[in-house]
């Protein structure tokens, strides 16, 4: 009889590539939850193997009391990912409260708990490495994923596993419902498919037309690593998850032109000959971002490899391509 699993968000952008690594490695006994009060989320799971799915208002109570039987670890994606949101009672009861529950209930229950943290504790900082001196979130969004690691770091009697892993920038298939908070390489698209050109931020402060750096990581390799500490139930702690290489917003760019190019038989063009041609223009910085946005990130990966954990991540340049051509794929 195989494992059981459970997977908050389960219908959302990491969650359903979690179902989906699971599923390739014969696990199907998978109980679904999410809030699908966004239907169309329901195309990610059309195609994945599930035992069950149910509604998170149902879910966090019937789990502490047992209802589910052994369940070997429960994946916690779901949350809201809206960093712009400013109903911080909502996002500390969503990200935080049902997290913290969720925590001692595994606990309670022998159940190891793989959740999702963020990049976003960082904040204001020019250091990501897992310490406290380094977190300075900007947003209620942060500070309920930065609540949630300080009360793990609290827990002195493990009994079972539990793994935060702060996210950086995740792209990759089954995100289209996330509307503006979908990745760059997204937007990137659909604005090349639609208008054959990519709008990139101008300059702002010293970093110039399409410089600002960000550790994007493909969801392929989130989903590795999540698997790789299924693998290892006795490794315990918070984690950055990153590709460790911080690229600049002109390397997605670059990436999601080149690879329309070579979909259509044409020849790679570099950065200044799709400036040149008009394929990657830049606009103004926004007012409205000035002095809340981070111009640099990069995940700093000693502590994920002194563990043991050694996956190779890819870069922009192949885990847009291959983004770029599953969009390509399934939007024929």
């Amino acid at each position: 009889m195989s494992e059981r699993v459970i997977v908050t968000g389960g219908a959302g952008f990491i969650g359903s590539n979690i179902v989906r690594g699971l599923n390739s490695r014969g696990i199907s006994d998978i109980i679904v939850v999410d809030d699908l009060q966004q239907g169309d989320k329901f195309h990610n799971l059309v195609d994945l193997k599930i035992s069950d799915y149910l509604d998170r208002h149902e879910f966090y109570q019937k789990f502490e009391g047992g209802h589910f039987g052994k369940v070997e670890a429960i994946f916690h994606e779901g949350a809201c990912s809206d960093t712009m949101e400013h109903d911080g009672a909502f996002m500390m009861d969503v990200n935080y409260r049902c997290s913290r529950d969720l925590l001692e209930a595994c606990q309670k229950n022998g159940t190891r708990l793989l959740y999702a943290s963020s990049a976003a504790t960082y904040g204001k900082s020019q250091t990501f490495s897992e310490h406290p001196d380094n977190e300075h979130p900007l947003n209620v969004y942060g500070y309920s994923k930065l609540l949630m690691d300080q009360v793990v770091r609290q827990v002195t009697n493990v009994k079972s596993q539990i793994v935060g892993f702060r996210y950086f920038n995740v792209y990759g298939p089954n995100e289209q419902h996330k509307g503006r908070m979908a990745s760059v390489a997204f937007h990137n698209y659909n604005q090349f498919r639609n208008d054959n050109a990519v709008k990139l931020f101008g300059a702002y402060l010293d970093c110039g037309n399409g410089e600002h750096t960000r550790d994007f990581i493909y969801i392929d390799d989130v989903v590795a690593v999540n698997l790789w500490f299924y693998d290892h139930p006795e490794k315990s702690g918070i984690f950055n998850l990153g590709s460790g290489y911080a690229q600049p917003f002109n390397d997605v760019a670059l990436a999601v032109v080149n690879t329309f190019r070579e979909v259509a038989g044409e020849a790679p063009l570099d950065l200044a000959s799709c400036v040149a041609s008009g394929f990657i223009q830049y606009i103004d910085f926004p007012e409205s971002l000035v002095g809340k946005y981070q111009n640099f990130t990069q995940a700093d990966l000693k502590n994920l490899r002194a563990i043991g954990c050694n996956h190779q991540f890819h870069t922009v340049q192949t885990g847009v391509a291959n983004y770029i051509r599953h969009l390509m794929k399934v939007n024929l």
